[in-house]
């Protein structure tokens, strides 16, 4: 691609699978996580490696991706103001469809993966002022704003790095529904209040009231805490 001409690329000039491919190798470094791969790529989106391999390099040469044989890949300036752009979608309507439609937490994600892309910018921008201009979705993810910029919570980390103590629950994932249903019925929430009481090899241990629970290492990667 000719210098400058991917800053001209918006959502609307890449095919879905590019925009899913851009926000999940974004989401991957979110949180302090690590940079994706192909490998990861393809059993994300359930494909061959050769395929998700085939998709980064459609995506490298509309200059939106930086990928060297066996290294991470990387969101070039337009790739990651694309990627964000796409997340912004994706939390709005999960916000929209929990405010306005009465969907839980746990059943919006899927539903989002397939509205993101059939919105139009102005029917994003009408749902963004209908609801307030939202700075963060109903699992607790910081919203971008149409510059792309994101805000997170001082002192945000993952639960299974949590020292022992107090803390407040801030975000958690939602790529899981089956996960966020079973942290719903044991009280954790966006919001709750869990005493760390211990790290060990089975995950963290933590109280919720007068319950102590185990939680396992997926659960504790996937929920972020700030101390009370």
């Amino acid at each position: 691609m000719p210098d400058g001409q991917a800053d001209l690329v918006g959502t609307g000039d890449i095919s879905s699978t590019a925009q899913d491919h851009l926000k999940v190798i974004w989401s991957a470094l979110e949180w302090q996580g690590s940079p994706t791969t192909i490998k990861g790529l393809a059993d994300r989106f359930g494909t061959t490696a050769a395929a998700a391999s085939a998709t980064v390099k459609r995506l490298v040469g509309q200059g939106l991706l930086v990928h060297e044989p066996y290294g991470p890949i990387l969101l070039t300036p337009a790739g990651e103001h694309l990627a964000l752009m796409m997340v912004r979608r994706h939390r709005l309507i999960e916000t929209f469809l929990v405010e306005h439609l009465g969907y839980s937490w746990d059943e919006v994600h899927d539903e989002a993966e397939t509205l993101e892309h059939a919105a139009s910018d102005l029917m994003m921008e009408r749902i963004d002022a209908l609801l307030g201009h939202p700075v963060v979705d109903p699992h607790g993810d910081p919203i971008p704003t149409r510059a792309g910029v994101v805000s997170y919570p001082a002192g945000a980390r993952r639960l299974s790095e949590a020292t022992p103590g107090e803390h407040r629950v801030t975000r958690i994932a939602d790529d899981s529904s089956e996960l966020l249903s079973r942290l719903d019925s044991t009280g954790v929430g966006r919001g709750a209040v869990v005493t760390v009481v211990a790290q060990d090899g089975a995950g963290t241990i933590v109280r919720i009231g007068d319950r102590e629970l185990v939680l396992t290492p997926e659960a504790g990667r996937s929920i972020i805490v700030v101390d009370r």
